[in-house]
């Protein structure tokens, strides 16, 4: 079991890390080739460094590259995001700005295609793509994503649309200090990275767990009790071509407590089965992040 948990942690570790250079790989291309060239804006601190830099140059002369701005302007969301996501979320998202910072400074800005509403939709959907694997495995692209997390954990609310609401200001300060047509694209643009980041990062705010699994319910039930603060119903299951004895859980979850809820799962019990399946609507207590966290504090100690 050791050795499992081991391979696991630095499975994790690997997959985390690839996952990153994706993203800055993917977010980088899609600044550089579609949206940069085409004079549209991306969604959150990308944005705010791309009106930045072309402000300066317009109004100034200053030249600054946009990958130095990213990395600026994202240090104090790490400070909060420390504070209120724990130091191993921030870690990865510091990582993922500083890659994708060296990603804009080696990838030469050139267009690709002239079409701006082409631009701006691929542009848009890269850009989302690196971000929802990067929310899919549990730790943010930096910026307003941070911000988006931390007030989704709070409210339960999708981050993709905590994302669009905040982006509204890049929106406007577009309109304001160039032209209302690089606003519009800038909205299709955020729009098509909103819609891609609910898409990838699983498609309900809600999502109920089926977990099939032969080991002790104790042991079970006591892992997943110390990864979140949900109510867990218990089912006698037997298989119907082995006959085997087993127990099935049912267990309701944000879709941000999925990713660690897996983990939890697999360490406990590698071969378990467990069904996803999203979840409309539930009544009844369901605690916020935050909630969660006290609970867990005051049961565990210090929780992340």
């Amino acid at each position: 079991m050791r050795r499992i948990r081991e391979f696991n942690q630095n499975y994790e570790i690997v997959t985390r890390c690839v996952v990153i250079l994706i993203n800055a790989l993917l977010a980088a291309i899609g600044l550089n080739l579609f949206l940069i060239p085409a004079n549209v804006f991306s969604a959150g601190l990308n944005g705010v460094s791309q009106l930045l830099s072309e402000a300066l140059n317009i109004f100034s002369g200053i030249t600054v590259d946009t990958g130095i701005l990213v990395f600026l302007l994202n240090i104090p969301v790490f400070m909060l995001g420390w504070i209120k996501l724990g130091p191993k979320a921030t870690i990865y998202s510091f990582l993922t700005v500083f890659s994708f910072s060296i990603s804009l400074l080696l990838i030469p800005v050139h267009a690709i295609v002239e079409d701006t509403l082409l631009n701006a939709i691929v542009g848009g959907v890269l850009v989302g793509i690196g971000a929802a694997l990067c929310l899919k495995f549990g730790f943010t692209t930096g910026g307003f994503d941070v911000l988006s997390v931390i007030i989704a954990k709070s409210t339960g609310k999708s981050v993709g649309n905590m994302m669009f609401l905040m982006n509204l200001l890049i929106i406007m300060l577009a309109g304001l200090l160039f032209n209302w047509e690089q606003a519009i694209y800038t909205v299709i643009s955020i729009y098509c990275l909103s819609i891609v980041v609910d898409k990838i990062h699983t498609s309900g705010n809600k999502l109920t767990l089926m977990i099939i699994s032969d080991i002790p319910e104790d042991n079970m039930v006591q892992q997943l009790r110390k990864t979140v603060v949900r109510g867990i119903t218990i089912f006698p299951g037997k298989g119907g071509i082995s006959k085997k004895e087993r127990s099935v859980y049912m267990i309701v979850v944000s879709r941000y407590e999925l990713y660690d809820i897996e983990k939890a799962i697999y360490e406990v019990d590698p071969h378990a089965f467990v069904n996803v399946m999203p979840t409309e609507h539930v009544m009844g207590l369901f605690y916020t992040e935050n909630q969660q966290k006290e609970m867990l504090r005051n049961a565990y100690g210090q929780v992340e």
